[in-house]
């Protein structure tokens, strides 16, 4: 009886891995020389050339988050791709560390634009159709998405969760052709007033086809469930605002890039 047990046990945890394993894995690549490492899940309607999702990652780096995102995306029919802005070994051990990685990254935006695109192309070289790609991208990952658009980056559409809006006022405003969605916390103390009305003025000059949400009650980083639940902080999960910004992209999808 115990070996039985002990067999069905045994089994039953091989299977158990066997599906968190097939769900997605971790892929290195490269921008120029800096080594990079990605989570790519596949996706799973075994459909031909199906459009692919880059995801980029928050200010501490790829995390679980992320990955959990590109699974639910590929469970949709979705190649998507969890990209690594910050490279092998560079992952920020603290939140002061965070901050002035991702300052470097705002301010150096060529550079964004770059890792970004080689997390496209990557996406790319593991299935996805050249021409159905879709940015979106979380708090810092956010701001990513939309220096996709600024970039004129070969994609559908970008969106922005809680992400930051604002760009050197030295830079100047472009057409853009790129779609794009930003989901944003109504209250969120991280991106100022001036932020939001100069982001608005430059897709307007872009003559850009844009859209912003705004969610009741949420703060910063409203999609992370290990943000806590304390809006005086700043950022805070917002289970509403969770729900809802996740439909608003599924319906943002369906109409950029449908499976």
């Amino acid at each position: 009886m115990k070996n039985r047990f002990a067999f069905i046990l045994f089994n039953s945890l091989l299977f158990i891995s066997s599906l968190v394993y097939s769900q997605g894995q971790d892929v290195e690549y490269k921008d120029n020389q800096v080594n990079l490492k990605g989570y790519f899940s596949k996706e799973k309607k075994g459909l031909k050339n199906a459009p692919g999702i880059v995801i980029i990652h928050q200010w501490m780096g790829l995390s679980q988050h992320e990955k959990d995102v590109a699974n639910k995306l590929a469970a949709l029919g979705y190649n998507a791709f969890a990209a690594d802005i910050y490279g092998i070994g560079n992952t920020p051990k603290s939140m002061p560390e965070a901050g002035k990685q991702a300052g470097k990254y705002k301010s150096d935006y060529k550079t964004y634009q770059s890792r970004i695109q080689a997390a496209i192309d990557q996406l790319i070289a593991l299935g996805a159709d050249s021409n159905k790609i879709v940015v979106i991208g979380y708090c810092f990952g956010g701001t990513g998405a939309v220096e996709a658009a600024r970039g004129e980056l070969n994609v559908k559409g970008v969106v922005s969760f809680h992400g930051g809006l604002g760009k050197d006022t030295t830079r100047m405003d472009q057409k853009l052709s790129t779609k794009i969605l930003v989901l944003h916390g109504a209250d969120d103390p991280f991106v100022s007033k001036m932020e939001v009305d100069r982001f608005q003025k430059e897709m307007k000059n872009s003559q850009a086809d844009w859209q912003m949400i705004y969610y009741a009650n949420a703060v910063h980083a409203f999609t992370h469930k290990d943000a806590g639940s304390d809006n005086s902080k700043g950022a805070a999960f917002n289970q509403k605002a969770d729900e809802r910004s996740w439909q608003h992209l599924l319906i943002f999808l369906k109409e950029v890039i449908p499976v």
